[in-house]
């Protein structure tokens, strides 16, 4: 019987992959790791638990193992992990079928909170449907006009072109983007794209 709680880490960062299987392994959980996406899906049958990936790697991406793992229609939670993280990759990625997305250099403490959500993602579990109904109680709290920055955040706009499209100052944005944080308790971009995405799938 497999694992269900076995970590696939896969980067061709020789020194990252043992220092994320290190501290994976000192949170008590089993981990496996591959120096590519083409070397995981090899030894992809039976395969249990989540998959942490690297964006830019040789030969397969992370977007694209995305991608493959979403036509086999497998359901594994995967976390994106990037060095260049920006609103429309994290939106692409968890629209793909991602569970978070995180940025290097990233904190242990962080990346074990991500693989401790995903493992327990499972959508119709009851910790998916309660985290589902805090992320809507969160966003109904927004004003129409957070709401409205809030969209056009998601969609990957910059303050000055949010701005601009709604006949407001930068400054006012930054006022509005600062309030959706506070009242949604995002802690960084990525966690709101997160937010807003899975409620959109519920």
């Amino acid at each position: 019987m497999t694992d269900p709680q076995i970590v696939h880490v896969i980067d061709d960062d020789d020194a990252l992959r043992d220092s994320v299987q290190l501290f994976l392994a000192n949170e008590g959980l089993t981990v496996k790791t591959y120096g590519s996406a083409t070397e995981f899906l090899s030894n992809l049958e039976g395969a249990s638990g989540c998959v942490v990936t690297d964006v830019r790697m040789p030969g397969m991406s992370g977007m694209e193992l995305l991608a493959h793992l979403a036509d086999r229609s497998l359901s594994l939670p995967v976390i994106v992990v990037t060095g260049h993280a920006d609103v429309p990759l994290a939106v692409r990625a968890m629209k793909q079928g991602a569970v978070d997305l995180l940025e290097k250099p990233f904190r242990a403490d962080d990346l074990i909170g991500a693989v401790r959500r995903a493992l327990i993602s499972g959508k119709g579990s009851q910790t998916y449907e309660a985290s589902t109904r805090e992320a809507l109680a969160r966003l109904a709290t927004l004003s129409a006009r957070e709401t409205e920055v809030l969209d056009r955040l998601i969609r990957g706009q910059p303050n000055k072109i949010i701005a601009y499209e709604m006949g407001i100052s930068p400054r006012t944005v930054e006022v509005h983007r600062a309030n959706v944080m506070k009242k949604t308790q995002a802690g960084s971009l990525s966690e709101l794209v997160r937010m807003f995405i899975n409620v959109e799938r519920s």
